[in-house]
C-alpha cells in the first residue's frame, strides 16, 4: 500500500470543497436532483426501445402516444402550480413524485395500446406538474438572491445525473432482453421512492421577501383569499409575454437534440461521430458555464439584456450550422462544432435569465401559480419543438435555418421591452 492510498494531499479536500455549493440547502437539493435525474436518465435512454421491442408497439403508435402525453403535460402544469400555492409546495410535490413513480411502474405491466396512452398521459402529467411545483419549492427553501445561482448549480448536477443514468441504461440496451429493460425501469421506480422520502425531510422556512416586493406582481396584497382570485399569472399579460418568449427560446433544445444530429447525418459531409459528439460538447459546455452565466441576473433589467445576448448567440449558432452544408468534411466538422459552442453559450444565458425573470416577476405568495404557467410554456415548446424543427429546418435547409435564427434573435431582443412593461405594470423600476 502506497502513501498516497493512506493519506490525501492537502489539495484533495480543497478540490472537493470547490465542487460543493457553500449553501447546505443547495447541497441537499443537489443530492435529491442527482438521484432523480439518474433515474430519469435510465428511462429516457431505453424507453423508445422498450416500448417498441418489448411492448411491441409500432414507432408511429409510440410517437402518437407520447405526443398526447406531451399535451397532458402542458395542461397539468398550471393546476399543479395552483395546488402548490393552496396546499403547500412540499406535500403536492411529494404526491406528484409518488404518482409518477407508480405510473412508471405501470409501464412494465401494460400490454394494450390504449392503456399505454393513458399511462403515458398520467405519468407525463405528473412529471410536468412536479417540475412546476419543484420550481416553486425552490422559491420557498432558497433565499431570493440565491435562487438563480442555486438552480444553475442544480442544472449542472442534472446533466451529471442524466449522464450517469444513460451510462447504466446502455448496459440494459446491450443485453437487450425484457428482463434487463424491466430491471432498469424498476431502478427508476425506486429512485422516485427515494426522492419522495428525501423531499419529505426538507424543511420549508419562511424567508423575507427581497426588496419589499411580496405579492406585488401577483396582486397578493388583496384582502381576498388567493384561491378565490383565480390564477394571478394568467391575468398578468406582461408575464405571459415573458413566458411566451422563453418558450420560443426553448425550441433550441429541439435544435441541439434533433435538428443538429439530423443535419449532420443528412446534409453535411461531417463525420457521423459528430452526431454524438455534438451532444457531448453541449453537455460539457453547459456543465462548465451554467453557474457563471447567472452573474448579473439578480437585476431584472440586466436579466432581460442577458436573455437577449443568449438569443443572439443561438441565432448565430443556427447560421453557422447552416453554412456546414456542401463543404469538405473537416470544414463542416469545424463549423458544426462552432455552432454547437454558440448554442451552448446561448443556452446557459437564456436559461439563467429565464429562471431569474420567472421568480422576479412573480409575487412571493404565488410562486406556484407563476411557475405553473411558466413551466406550461416550456412544456408546450418541448412538445412542438421536434416536429417544428424537422419540418422547418431539415425540410428547407439554409432558408429554414435562417428563419429559425431570425425567430431566436427576435425573441431574445423582445425580452428587455417585455421586462420593462412588466415593471411599469407593477409600478417598479427595472435595474
Amino acid at each position: 500500500m502506497t502513501a498516497t492510498s493512506t493519506a490525501e494531499s492537502p489539495a484533495a479536500p480543497a478540490r472537493r470543497r470547490s465542487l460543493l455549493h457553500p449553501d447546505p440547502m443547495v447541497r441537499r437539493l443537489a443530492r435529491i436532483t442527482f438521484v432523480n435525474t439518474f433515474g430519469n436518465g435510465l428511462l429516457m435512454t431505453l424507453s423508445a426501445l422498450f416500448f417498441t421491442r418489448v411492448l411491441g408497439f409500432a414507432a408511429g403508435q409510440v410517437g402518437l402516444g407520447l405526443t398526447a402525453a406531451g399535451l397532458c403535460g402542458v395542461l397539468a402544469s398550471i393546476p399543479a402550480g395552483r395546488a402548490a400555492d393552496r396546499w403547500g409546495a412540499k406535500p403536492v410535490l411529494i404526491a406528484l413524485i409518488t404518482l409518477e413513480g407508480l405510473g412508471t411502474l405501470g409501464y412494465v405491466l401494460v400490454h394494450s395500446f390504449p392503456l399505454f396512452v393513458l399511462l403515458a398521459c398520467f405519468t407525463t402529467a405528473a412529471d410536468r406538474g412536479s417540475a412546476a411545483v419543484r420550481n416553486a419549492m425552490y422559491a420557498e427553501v432558497l433565499p431570493a438572491d440565491g435562487r438563480v445561482a442555486g438552480r444553475a448549480y442544480l442544472r449542472v448536477v442534472t446533466n451529471v445525473g442524466l449522464g450517469g443514468g444513460t451510462v447504466l441504461a446502455s448496459f440494459a440496451l446491450q443485453v437487450d432482453t425484457r428482463g434487463a429493460y424491466v430491471l432498469a425501469i424498476l431502478a427508476d421506480v425506486v429512485s422516485f421512492a427515494v426522492v419522495a422520502l428525501m423531499w419529505a425531510r426538507v424543511g420549508t422556512p419562511r424567508r423575507a421577501t427581497a426588496g419589499g416586493r411580496a405579492g406585488a406582481a401577483a396582486g397578493a396584497s388583496s384582502a381576498e383569499p388567493a384561491e378565490k382570485q383565480g390564477n394571478p399569472a394568467l391575468r398578468n399579460l406582461p408575464f405571459l409575454v415573458v413566458t411566451a418568449l422563453n418558450a420560443v427560446m426553448a425550441l433550441q433544445f429541439a435544435v441541439v437534440e434533433i435538428g443538429v444530429p439530423l443535419w449532420i447525418a443528412k446534409e453535411t459531409a461531417a463525420p457521423r461521430v459528430m452526431v454524438a459528439g455534438s451532444l457531448v460538447v453541449n453537455m460539457v459546455l453547459v456543465v462548465a458555464l451554467q453557474v457563471r452565466a447567472t452573474k448579473g441576473t439578480e437585476r431584472p433589467g440586466a436579466a432581460g439584456r442577458i436573455f437577449a445576448r443568449g438569443g443572439l448567440f443561438v441565432a448565430v449558432a443556427c447560421v453557422v450550422e447552416a453554412l456546414a452544408h456542401g463543404l469538405p468534411a473537416w470544414v463542416a466538422a469545424v463549423l458544426v462544432s462552432a455552432g454547437v459552442g454558440f448554442q451552448a453559450l446561448g443556452e446557459v444565458y437564456t436559461q439563467a435569465a429565464g429562471w431569474a425573470l420567472s421568480y422576479d416577476l412573480a409575487g412571493e405568495g404565488a410562486h406556484g401559480a407563476y411557475q405553473g404557467v411558466f413551466n406550461a410554456g416550456m412544456s408546450a415548446s418541448l412538445m412542438v419543438g421536434p416536429a417544428l424543427v424537422t419540418t422547418v429546418v431539415i425540410g428547407h435547409g439554409l432558408l429554414g435555418w435562417s428563419l429559425l435564427a431570425a425567430v431566436f434573435a427576435a425573441a431574445g431582443l423582445a425580452m428587455s421591452p417585455a421586462v420593462k412593461w412588466a415593471h411599469r405594470r407593477d409600478g417598479l423600476k427595472a435595474a
